[in-house]
């Protein structure tokens, strides 16, 4: 992976990228273009391989053919996979202590903040185990909050949450980009904001060639 800086609003560029799983090729010749005030939204069936690019983009699985280039080698991204990194036997607000000394490190005031900006006032001293699968989403999505990132991969974000939690959750995504930050995402549901950059990888499927059969 290539980390030439180059003098642009440009945070990632994406080159000729292909996947294969499984001796089953999900993608190729998939090339794009990350900016400062992006919003990507990743499309595609199950098995497309939609969390396969973006753990690939966030440097999570191996990159064989094509090429991904950071424009910004300082930029810093913030990944929140189908797996929220939380551990059920903490609190709220002991796993955001411990998710948030990985990068920045936090206080409890802004912790008690970021939980209160996702709808858990209250809640910040109930054990995760404690809490509803909405709830669990809410606390993980409070990293974006607390922790500072040019680039939010997010995968899924909208899953568990009940639509007054889609309405909030597509407001900061809205806030991050208009602040110069960059969202490349995955949903099965339709996003509600505007200037949004669609990545259908159904587009990016190898062509299978017909089978040749003699005339009868």
């Amino acid at each position: 992976m290539s980390s030439a800086p180059l003098a642009t609003t440009h945070l990632l560029l994406v080159n000729d990228l292909a996947c294969e799983r499984d001796d089953r090729c999900l993608y190729q010749q998939l090339s794009f273009t990350l900016k400062r005030g992006d919003l990507w939204h990743v499309k595609g069936q199950n098995g497309a391989g939609k969390t396969t690019l973006l753990r690939q983009l966030a440097g999570l699985h191996s990159v064989d053919t094509g090429k991904v280039q950071w424009c910004e080698p300082k930029a810093k991204i913030l990944y929140l996979g189908h797996k929220l990194g939380l551990k059920e036997q903490l609190t709220a607000n002991e796993n955001l202590s411990w998710l948030a000394s990985l990068s920045t490190g936090s206080t409890q005031e802004q912790r008690y903040k970021a939980l209160e900006t996702v709808g858990l006032r209250g809640f910040e001293e109930n054990l995760v185990s404690h809490l509803s699968a909405g709830q669990k989403r809410r606390v993980a999505l409070a990293r974006l909050q607390l922790c500072p990132a040019d680039v939010w991969f997010l995968d899924e974000p909208f899953t568990s949450l009940d639509q007054q939690g889609i309405i909030e959750e597509q407001a900061w995504l809205q806030t991050h980009i208009e602040q110069g930050g960059a969202v490349l995402m995955t949903s099965h549901q339709d996003l509600n904001l505007p200037q949004i950059k669609v990545l259908d990888l159904s587009l990016h499927v190898p062509q299978v060639a017909p089978l040749n059969r003699p005339n009868l």
